[in-house]
């Protein structure tokens, strides 16, 4: 597969519902995610601009619960607005981007730290060596699927620390990296990678060797952020003059 495939690599999102009076919020999380996966898959490209009323009738819903989505997005990052401007689709910030994987290090070592040290008892990483401590043969190879499990195994790495505080932060951070780390997966030779890592770290935590874990993981994220940059600025140049009817 090569970087300038656009494949998407997040769950498509079922056609919206039309104005449901019985479930307006399920709407909005409809429209919410619409358009965040138009954004992700650079339909909407960062830079374009368009108005509520021509968005809403793209999408075919009314106008409240599609504000309610554009607002949810602005909020997140993804979109600006400005006063008799409309809304414009955010650049994507790459400096910030690997600002927040060295945050996601920071906290990803020291949930390794807390695991080893003996804070958080080893049988809460047996679910996650039962998914990738398998036979080549077993593995997934779904891009999709794969995007999944890699975010949910760092997950769990940190959840098993028991520290609620340090899982909400890194959700957040998990929240605001994927739309360039979903990509990870689009090269097959990453998700071969990703289940060697992945097995070898669960190996060294079982083993309590906190400094081999520890360089591993740092070489894991920091791969992974570097190999989503180059297909994201790929994906950019690719997609540039495939916008969507609506925008400017």
């Amino acid at each position: 597969m090569s970087e300038t495939d656009t494949r998407e690599v997040r769950p498509a999102v079922a056609p919206l519902a039309g104005n449901a009076p019985n479930a307006p919020n399920a709407l909005a999380e409809q429209v919410y995610q619409q358009l965040k996966n138009d954004i992700f898959s650079f339909r909407l490209f960062p830079g374009d601009r368009f108005s509520e009323s021509d968005i809403a009738q793209h999408y075919g819903v009314s106008r409240t619960p599609m504000r309610d989505g554009l607002f949810r997005l602005q909020r997140e990052g993804y979109l600006e607005v400005g006063f008799r401007r409309g809304w414009k689709v955010s650049q994507i910030n790459f400096e910030q981007l690997d600002q927040l994987y060295d945050l996601r290090i920071v906290l990803e070592l020291a949930a390794l730290e807390r695991l080893i040290s003996g804070n958080a008892p080893h049988e809460a990483i047996e679910p996650l060596k039962t998914i990738w401590c398998i036979d080549p043969a077993l593995r997934e190879s779904d891009p999709v699927t794969m995007f999944g499990m890699d975010e949910n195994f760092h997950r769990q790495l940190v959840a098993a620390t028991g520290n609620g505080e340090m899982l909400r932060v890194h959700n957040e951070v998990t929240e605001r990296i994927r739309i360039v780390r979903r990509l990870d997966f689009l090269k097959p030779h990453r998700t071969s990678a990703t289940y060697d890592e992945h097995a070898t770290m669960l190996q060294l935590i079982e083993r309590n060797r906190l400094p081999e874990a520890s360089i591993l993981l740092r070489a894991h994220i920091t791969q992974s952020k570097l190999e989503v940059r180059k297909i994201t600025v790929s994906m950019l140049a690719a997609a540039r003059d495939r916008k969507l009817p609506f925008v400017s």
